[in-house]
């Protein structure tokens, strides 16, 4: 009897341990988005038009994590490697480089991609922006349609494949506004519903092929962006322009919050009609906001919105000598700065971040609870 007790109780221990094994594990990950998620997309484009150079193809883009070039446009990961690493998945490899197998996942985000077709911009005036690669949203949906036969063959297959797997729909519209000058920013407000509109309508065709878990990142303060102030500033715009708490662009960042209170009552609306689904909004304005606001707290350095890798100005930016452009430096250490390359975050923000979706409280429901539920 004295040998029986420990052994039920060893037994019922291990039972235990079981049960606290994390259930929230995906099957694989479909990435779409630009620049914040693209694991290499544009540079595969790229070579394959004979464009110039893709800055991320040079170190020191990749330098603080894979030590070397990973055509990632910051310094090491980003928030989709994170999560990667989470569920205990590879990597997501680029769709374009057609390199593979894509059972655990794919990435369809490419660089400079918008939400709204690149046409619609020369159509009503808003700029001179082409895109000869064609990597909208809407062309990454397509990518994602090319490659399902691969994937799934019947409904239900279909159905039960992707229902385990984890979807990311964004960031992507950012661009959508970085692209317009300032003077056109009143017009973009009224476009902005358009953009909510092809989000959403790619959400709903994902989630009728049976997807179940979409994570929808919201647009970040892109009136934040050193690329973009150091622009700003060039015409210089009396101080009732900047936010007087961060230093940011009022205008932009009041587009960005009205982008995101038009994509959250998006996710609502998509909530009612898909119940069986979770659908993840994810707040990427407020925590960028917070590390401007309070960078100490977050271990970076006490001017936010300079450059880690650039050159000369304000904010260590020059729109001509960008990051991996000779005689441009680097600083010593990334991880306590918030801006890598004047577009793109650090992967200290990166990880920071991808923990806040993951596990709360800045993504509603947290991913990691999405999946148990």
């Amino acid at each position: 009897m004295k040998h029986t007790i420990p052994f039920i109780l060893s037994l019922f221990l291990f039972l235990l341990s079981i049960q606290l094994i994390p259930s929230h594990a995906f099957d694989s990950i479909f990435s779409f988005g630009d620049s914040y998620t693209d694991t290499g997309n544009l540079n595969v484009l790229a070579k394959k038009l004979k464009s110039s150079p893709v800055p991320s193809d040079n170190l020191p883009y990749g330098q603080t994590f894979f030590r070397r070039p990973s055509h990632r446009f910051s310094d090491g990961r980003l928030i989709v490697d994170f999560f990667a690493e989470e569920f205990g998945l590879p990597y997501l490899k680029p769709y374009l480089g057609k390199n593979g197998s894509f059972r655990q996942g794919a990435n369809f985000a490419v660089e400079g991609a918008t939400a709204l077709d690149p046409t619609f911009f020369k159509e009503h005036n808003l700029t001179s922006y082409e895109d000869p690669l064609s990597t909208s949203l809407s062309s990454q949906l397509h990518w994602f349609k090319e490659l399902k036969p691969s994937l799934c063959q019947t409904t239900k297959e279909c159905r039960d494949y992707f229902s385990r797997s984890l979807f990311i729909v964004g960031h992507i519209e950012g661009r959508d506004y970085v692209l317009v000058p300032s003077s056109k920013l009143p017009m973009m407000v009224s476009y902005a519903a358009k953009i909510i509109q092809i989000i959403a309508g790619i959400i709903k065709e994902l989630l009728d092929q049976g997807a179940q878990t979409v994570v929808v990142p919201g647009n970040m303060p892109i009136g934040c962006l050193p690329a973009k102030l150091d622009v700003f500033d060039l015409y210089a715009y009396d101080k009732s322009s900047y936010d007087p708490k961060t230093g940011c662009i009022e205008r932009y960042n009041t587009i960005s919050r009205h982008h995101n209170y038009l994509l959250l009552k998006a996710v609502k609306e998509l909530r009612v009609n898909y119940p069986q689904a979770k659908i993840i909004y994810a707040d990427f304005y407020e925590p960028v906001l917070n590390f401007v606001r309070f960078p100490q707290r977050y271990g970076f350095i006490s001017k936010p919105l300079v450059v880690c890798c650039g050159k000369g100005g304000k904010y260590n930016y020059s729109l001509i000598e960008t990051c991996s452009s000779p005689n441009v430096t680097v600083c010593k250490n990334p991880s306590t700065y918030l801006n890598w390359d004047g577009l793109s975050l650090t992967e200290a923000a990166y990880r920071y971040i991808a923990n806040i979706w993951l596990k709360g409280p800045y993504a509603d429901p947290p991913i990691v609870d999405a999946h148990k539920n």
